[in-house]
Protein backbone atom coordinates (compact mmCIF):
# COMPACT_ATOMS: atom_id res chain seq x y z
CA UNK A 1 0.00 0.00 0.00
CA UNK A 2 1.51 3.26 -1.05
CA UNK A 3 1.73 5.67 2.16
CA UNK A 4 -0.28 8.81 2.38
CA UNK A 5 1.37 12.56 2.23
CA UNK A 6 -0.67 15.19 3.31
CA UNK A 7 1.98 18.39 3.03
CA UNK A 8 0.35 21.62 3.10
CA UNK A 9 3.16 22.64 0.44
CA UNK A 10 4.72 19.94 -1.61
CA UNK A 11 8.22 21.34 -1.29
CA UNK A 12 7.78 19.29 1.92
CA UNK A 13 8.25 16.30 -0.10
CA UNK A 14 11.44 14.44 -0.82
CA UNK A 15 12.95 11.40 -1.96
CA UNK A 16 11.98 9.62 0.37
CA UNK A 17 8.42 9.98 -0.49
CA UNK A 18 8.56 8.17 -4.01
CA UNK A 19 5.89 6.66 -4.46
CA UNK A 20 3.56 8.31 -1.72
CA UNK A 21 0.05 9.59 -2.57
CA UNK A 22 0.88 13.19 -2.15
CA UNK A 23 -2.01 15.57 -1.00
CA UNK A 24 -1.09 19.29 -0.97
CA UNK A 25 -2.69 22.46 -0.46
CA UNK A 26 -0.16 23.87 -3.06
CA UNK A 27 -1.56 25.16 -6.22
CA UNK A 28 -0.84 23.52 -9.42
CA UNK A 29 1.26 25.89 -11.40
CA UNK A 30 4.72 25.04 -12.45
CA UNK A 31 6.62 25.47 -9.82
CA UNK A 32 5.25 23.06 -7.92
CA UNK A 33 5.51 20.37 -10.48
CA UNK A 34 8.89 20.67 -10.53
CA UNK A 35 8.75 19.65 -6.39
CA UNK A 36 6.67 16.71 -7.21
CA UNK A 37 9.30 16.06 -10.29
CA UNK A 38 11.80 15.90 -7.55
CA UNK A 39 9.89 13.57 -5.15
CA UNK A 40 8.30 11.66 -7.75
CA UNK A 41 4.80 10.11 -5.93
CA UNK A 42 2.67 7.89 -7.28
CA UNK A 43 -0.20 10.76 -7.77
CA UNK A 44 0.53 14.39 -7.09
CA UNK A 45 -3.09 16.25 -5.98
CA UNK A 46 -2.88 19.67 -5.96
CA UNK A 47 -5.57 22.56 -6.14
CA UNK A 48 -6.32 24.73 -9.21
CA UNK A 49 -5.66 27.85 -7.73
CA UNK A 50 -9.11 29.20 -10.09
CA UNK A 51 -7.22 27.91 -12.71
CA UNK A 52 -5.49 31.37 -13.59
CA UNK A 53 -4.45 33.41 -16.65
CA UNK A 54 -3.53 30.83 -19.33
CA UNK A 55 -4.35 27.87 -17.30
CA UNK A 56 -1.51 28.61 -14.70
CA UNK A 57 -2.58 27.03 -12.19
CA UNK A 58 -2.96 23.62 -14.36
CA UNK A 59 0.50 24.01 -15.72
CA UNK A 60 1.67 21.05 -13.12
CA UNK A 61 -0.70 18.57 -14.91
CA UNK A 62 1.24 18.26 -18.43
CA UNK A 63 4.49 19.03 -17.01
CA UNK A 64 4.18 15.71 -14.62
CA UNK A 65 2.47 13.71 -17.28
CA UNK A 66 5.39 14.66 -20.18
CA UNK A 67 7.82 12.82 -17.39
CA UNK A 68 5.67 9.81 -16.39
CA UNK A 69 3.84 11.09 -13.58
CA UNK A 70 0.23 10.79 -12.19
CA UNK A 71 -1.73 14.14 -10.96
CA UNK A 72 -4.88 16.32 -10.61
CA UNK A 73 -6.30 19.54 -9.11
CA UNK A 74 -9.63 19.74 -7.48
CA UNK A 75 -11.11 22.96 -7.31
CA UNK A 76 -10.30 26.38 -5.47
CA UNK A 77 -14.34 26.37 -4.34
CA UNK A 78 -13.75 22.96 -3.22
CA UNK A 79 -11.08 23.30 -0.71
CA UNK A 80 -8.15 25.99 1.07
CA UNK A 81 -5.64 26.87 -0.72
CA UNK A 82 -2.56 25.94 1.21
CA UNK A 83 -4.52 23.73 3.65
CA UNK A 84 -4.09 19.63 2.96
CA UNK A 85 -6.53 18.69 5.13
CA UNK A 86 -9.23 20.56 3.11
CA UNK A 87 -7.35 19.57 -0.18
CA UNK A 88 -8.43 15.91 1.38
CA UNK A 89 -11.49 16.58 3.43
CA UNK A 90 -13.26 18.64 1.31
CA UNK A 91 -11.53 18.66 -2.41
CA UNK A 92 -13.55 17.53 -5.63
CA UNK A 93 -10.86 16.71 -8.33
CA UNK A 94 -11.71 19.50 -11.19
CA UNK A 95 -8.84 18.26 -13.96
CA UNK A 96 -6.85 15.47 -14.50
CA UNK A 97 -3.76 14.01 -16.37
CA UNK A 98 -4.02 10.95 -18.47
CA UNK A 99 -2.24 8.84 -16.12
CA UNK A 100 -4.36 9.97 -13.17
CA UNK A 101 -7.47 9.37 -15.24
CA UNK A 102 -5.72 5.37 -15.94
CA UNK A 103 -5.58 5.21 -12.27
CA UNK A 104 -9.21 5.57 -12.03
CA UNK A 105 -9.20 9.47 -11.18
CA UNK A 106 -12.13 11.03 -12.37
CA UNK A 107 -13.86 15.05 -12.65
CA UNK A 108 -16.29 15.24 -10.18
CA UNK A 109 -15.09 12.87 -7.22
CA UNK A 110 -14.13 13.85 -3.94
CA UNK A 111 -10.27 13.34 -3.15
CA UNK A 112 -10.92 11.67 0.23
CA UNK A 113 -13.06 8.77 -2.05
CA UNK A 114 -10.48 9.00 -4.31
CA UNK A 115 -7.49 8.68 -1.81
CA UNK A 116 -9.33 5.74 -0.28
CA UNK A 117 -9.69 3.55 -2.89
CA UNK A 118 -5.86 3.88 -4.30
CA UNK A 119 -4.38 3.20 -0.78
CA UNK A 120 -7.01 -0.20 -1.48
CA UNK A 121 -6.54 -0.93 -4.68
CA UNK A 122 -2.66 -0.11 -5.38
Amino acid sequence: MPSLRVVDSITQLGPKDAGCLAVSGSHGGISSARYALAARPLLSVFNDAGVGKDAAGLAALSFLQSHGLAACTVSHQSARIGEASSTLKDGVVGHVNALAHAMGVSVGERCEIVISRLQRRV
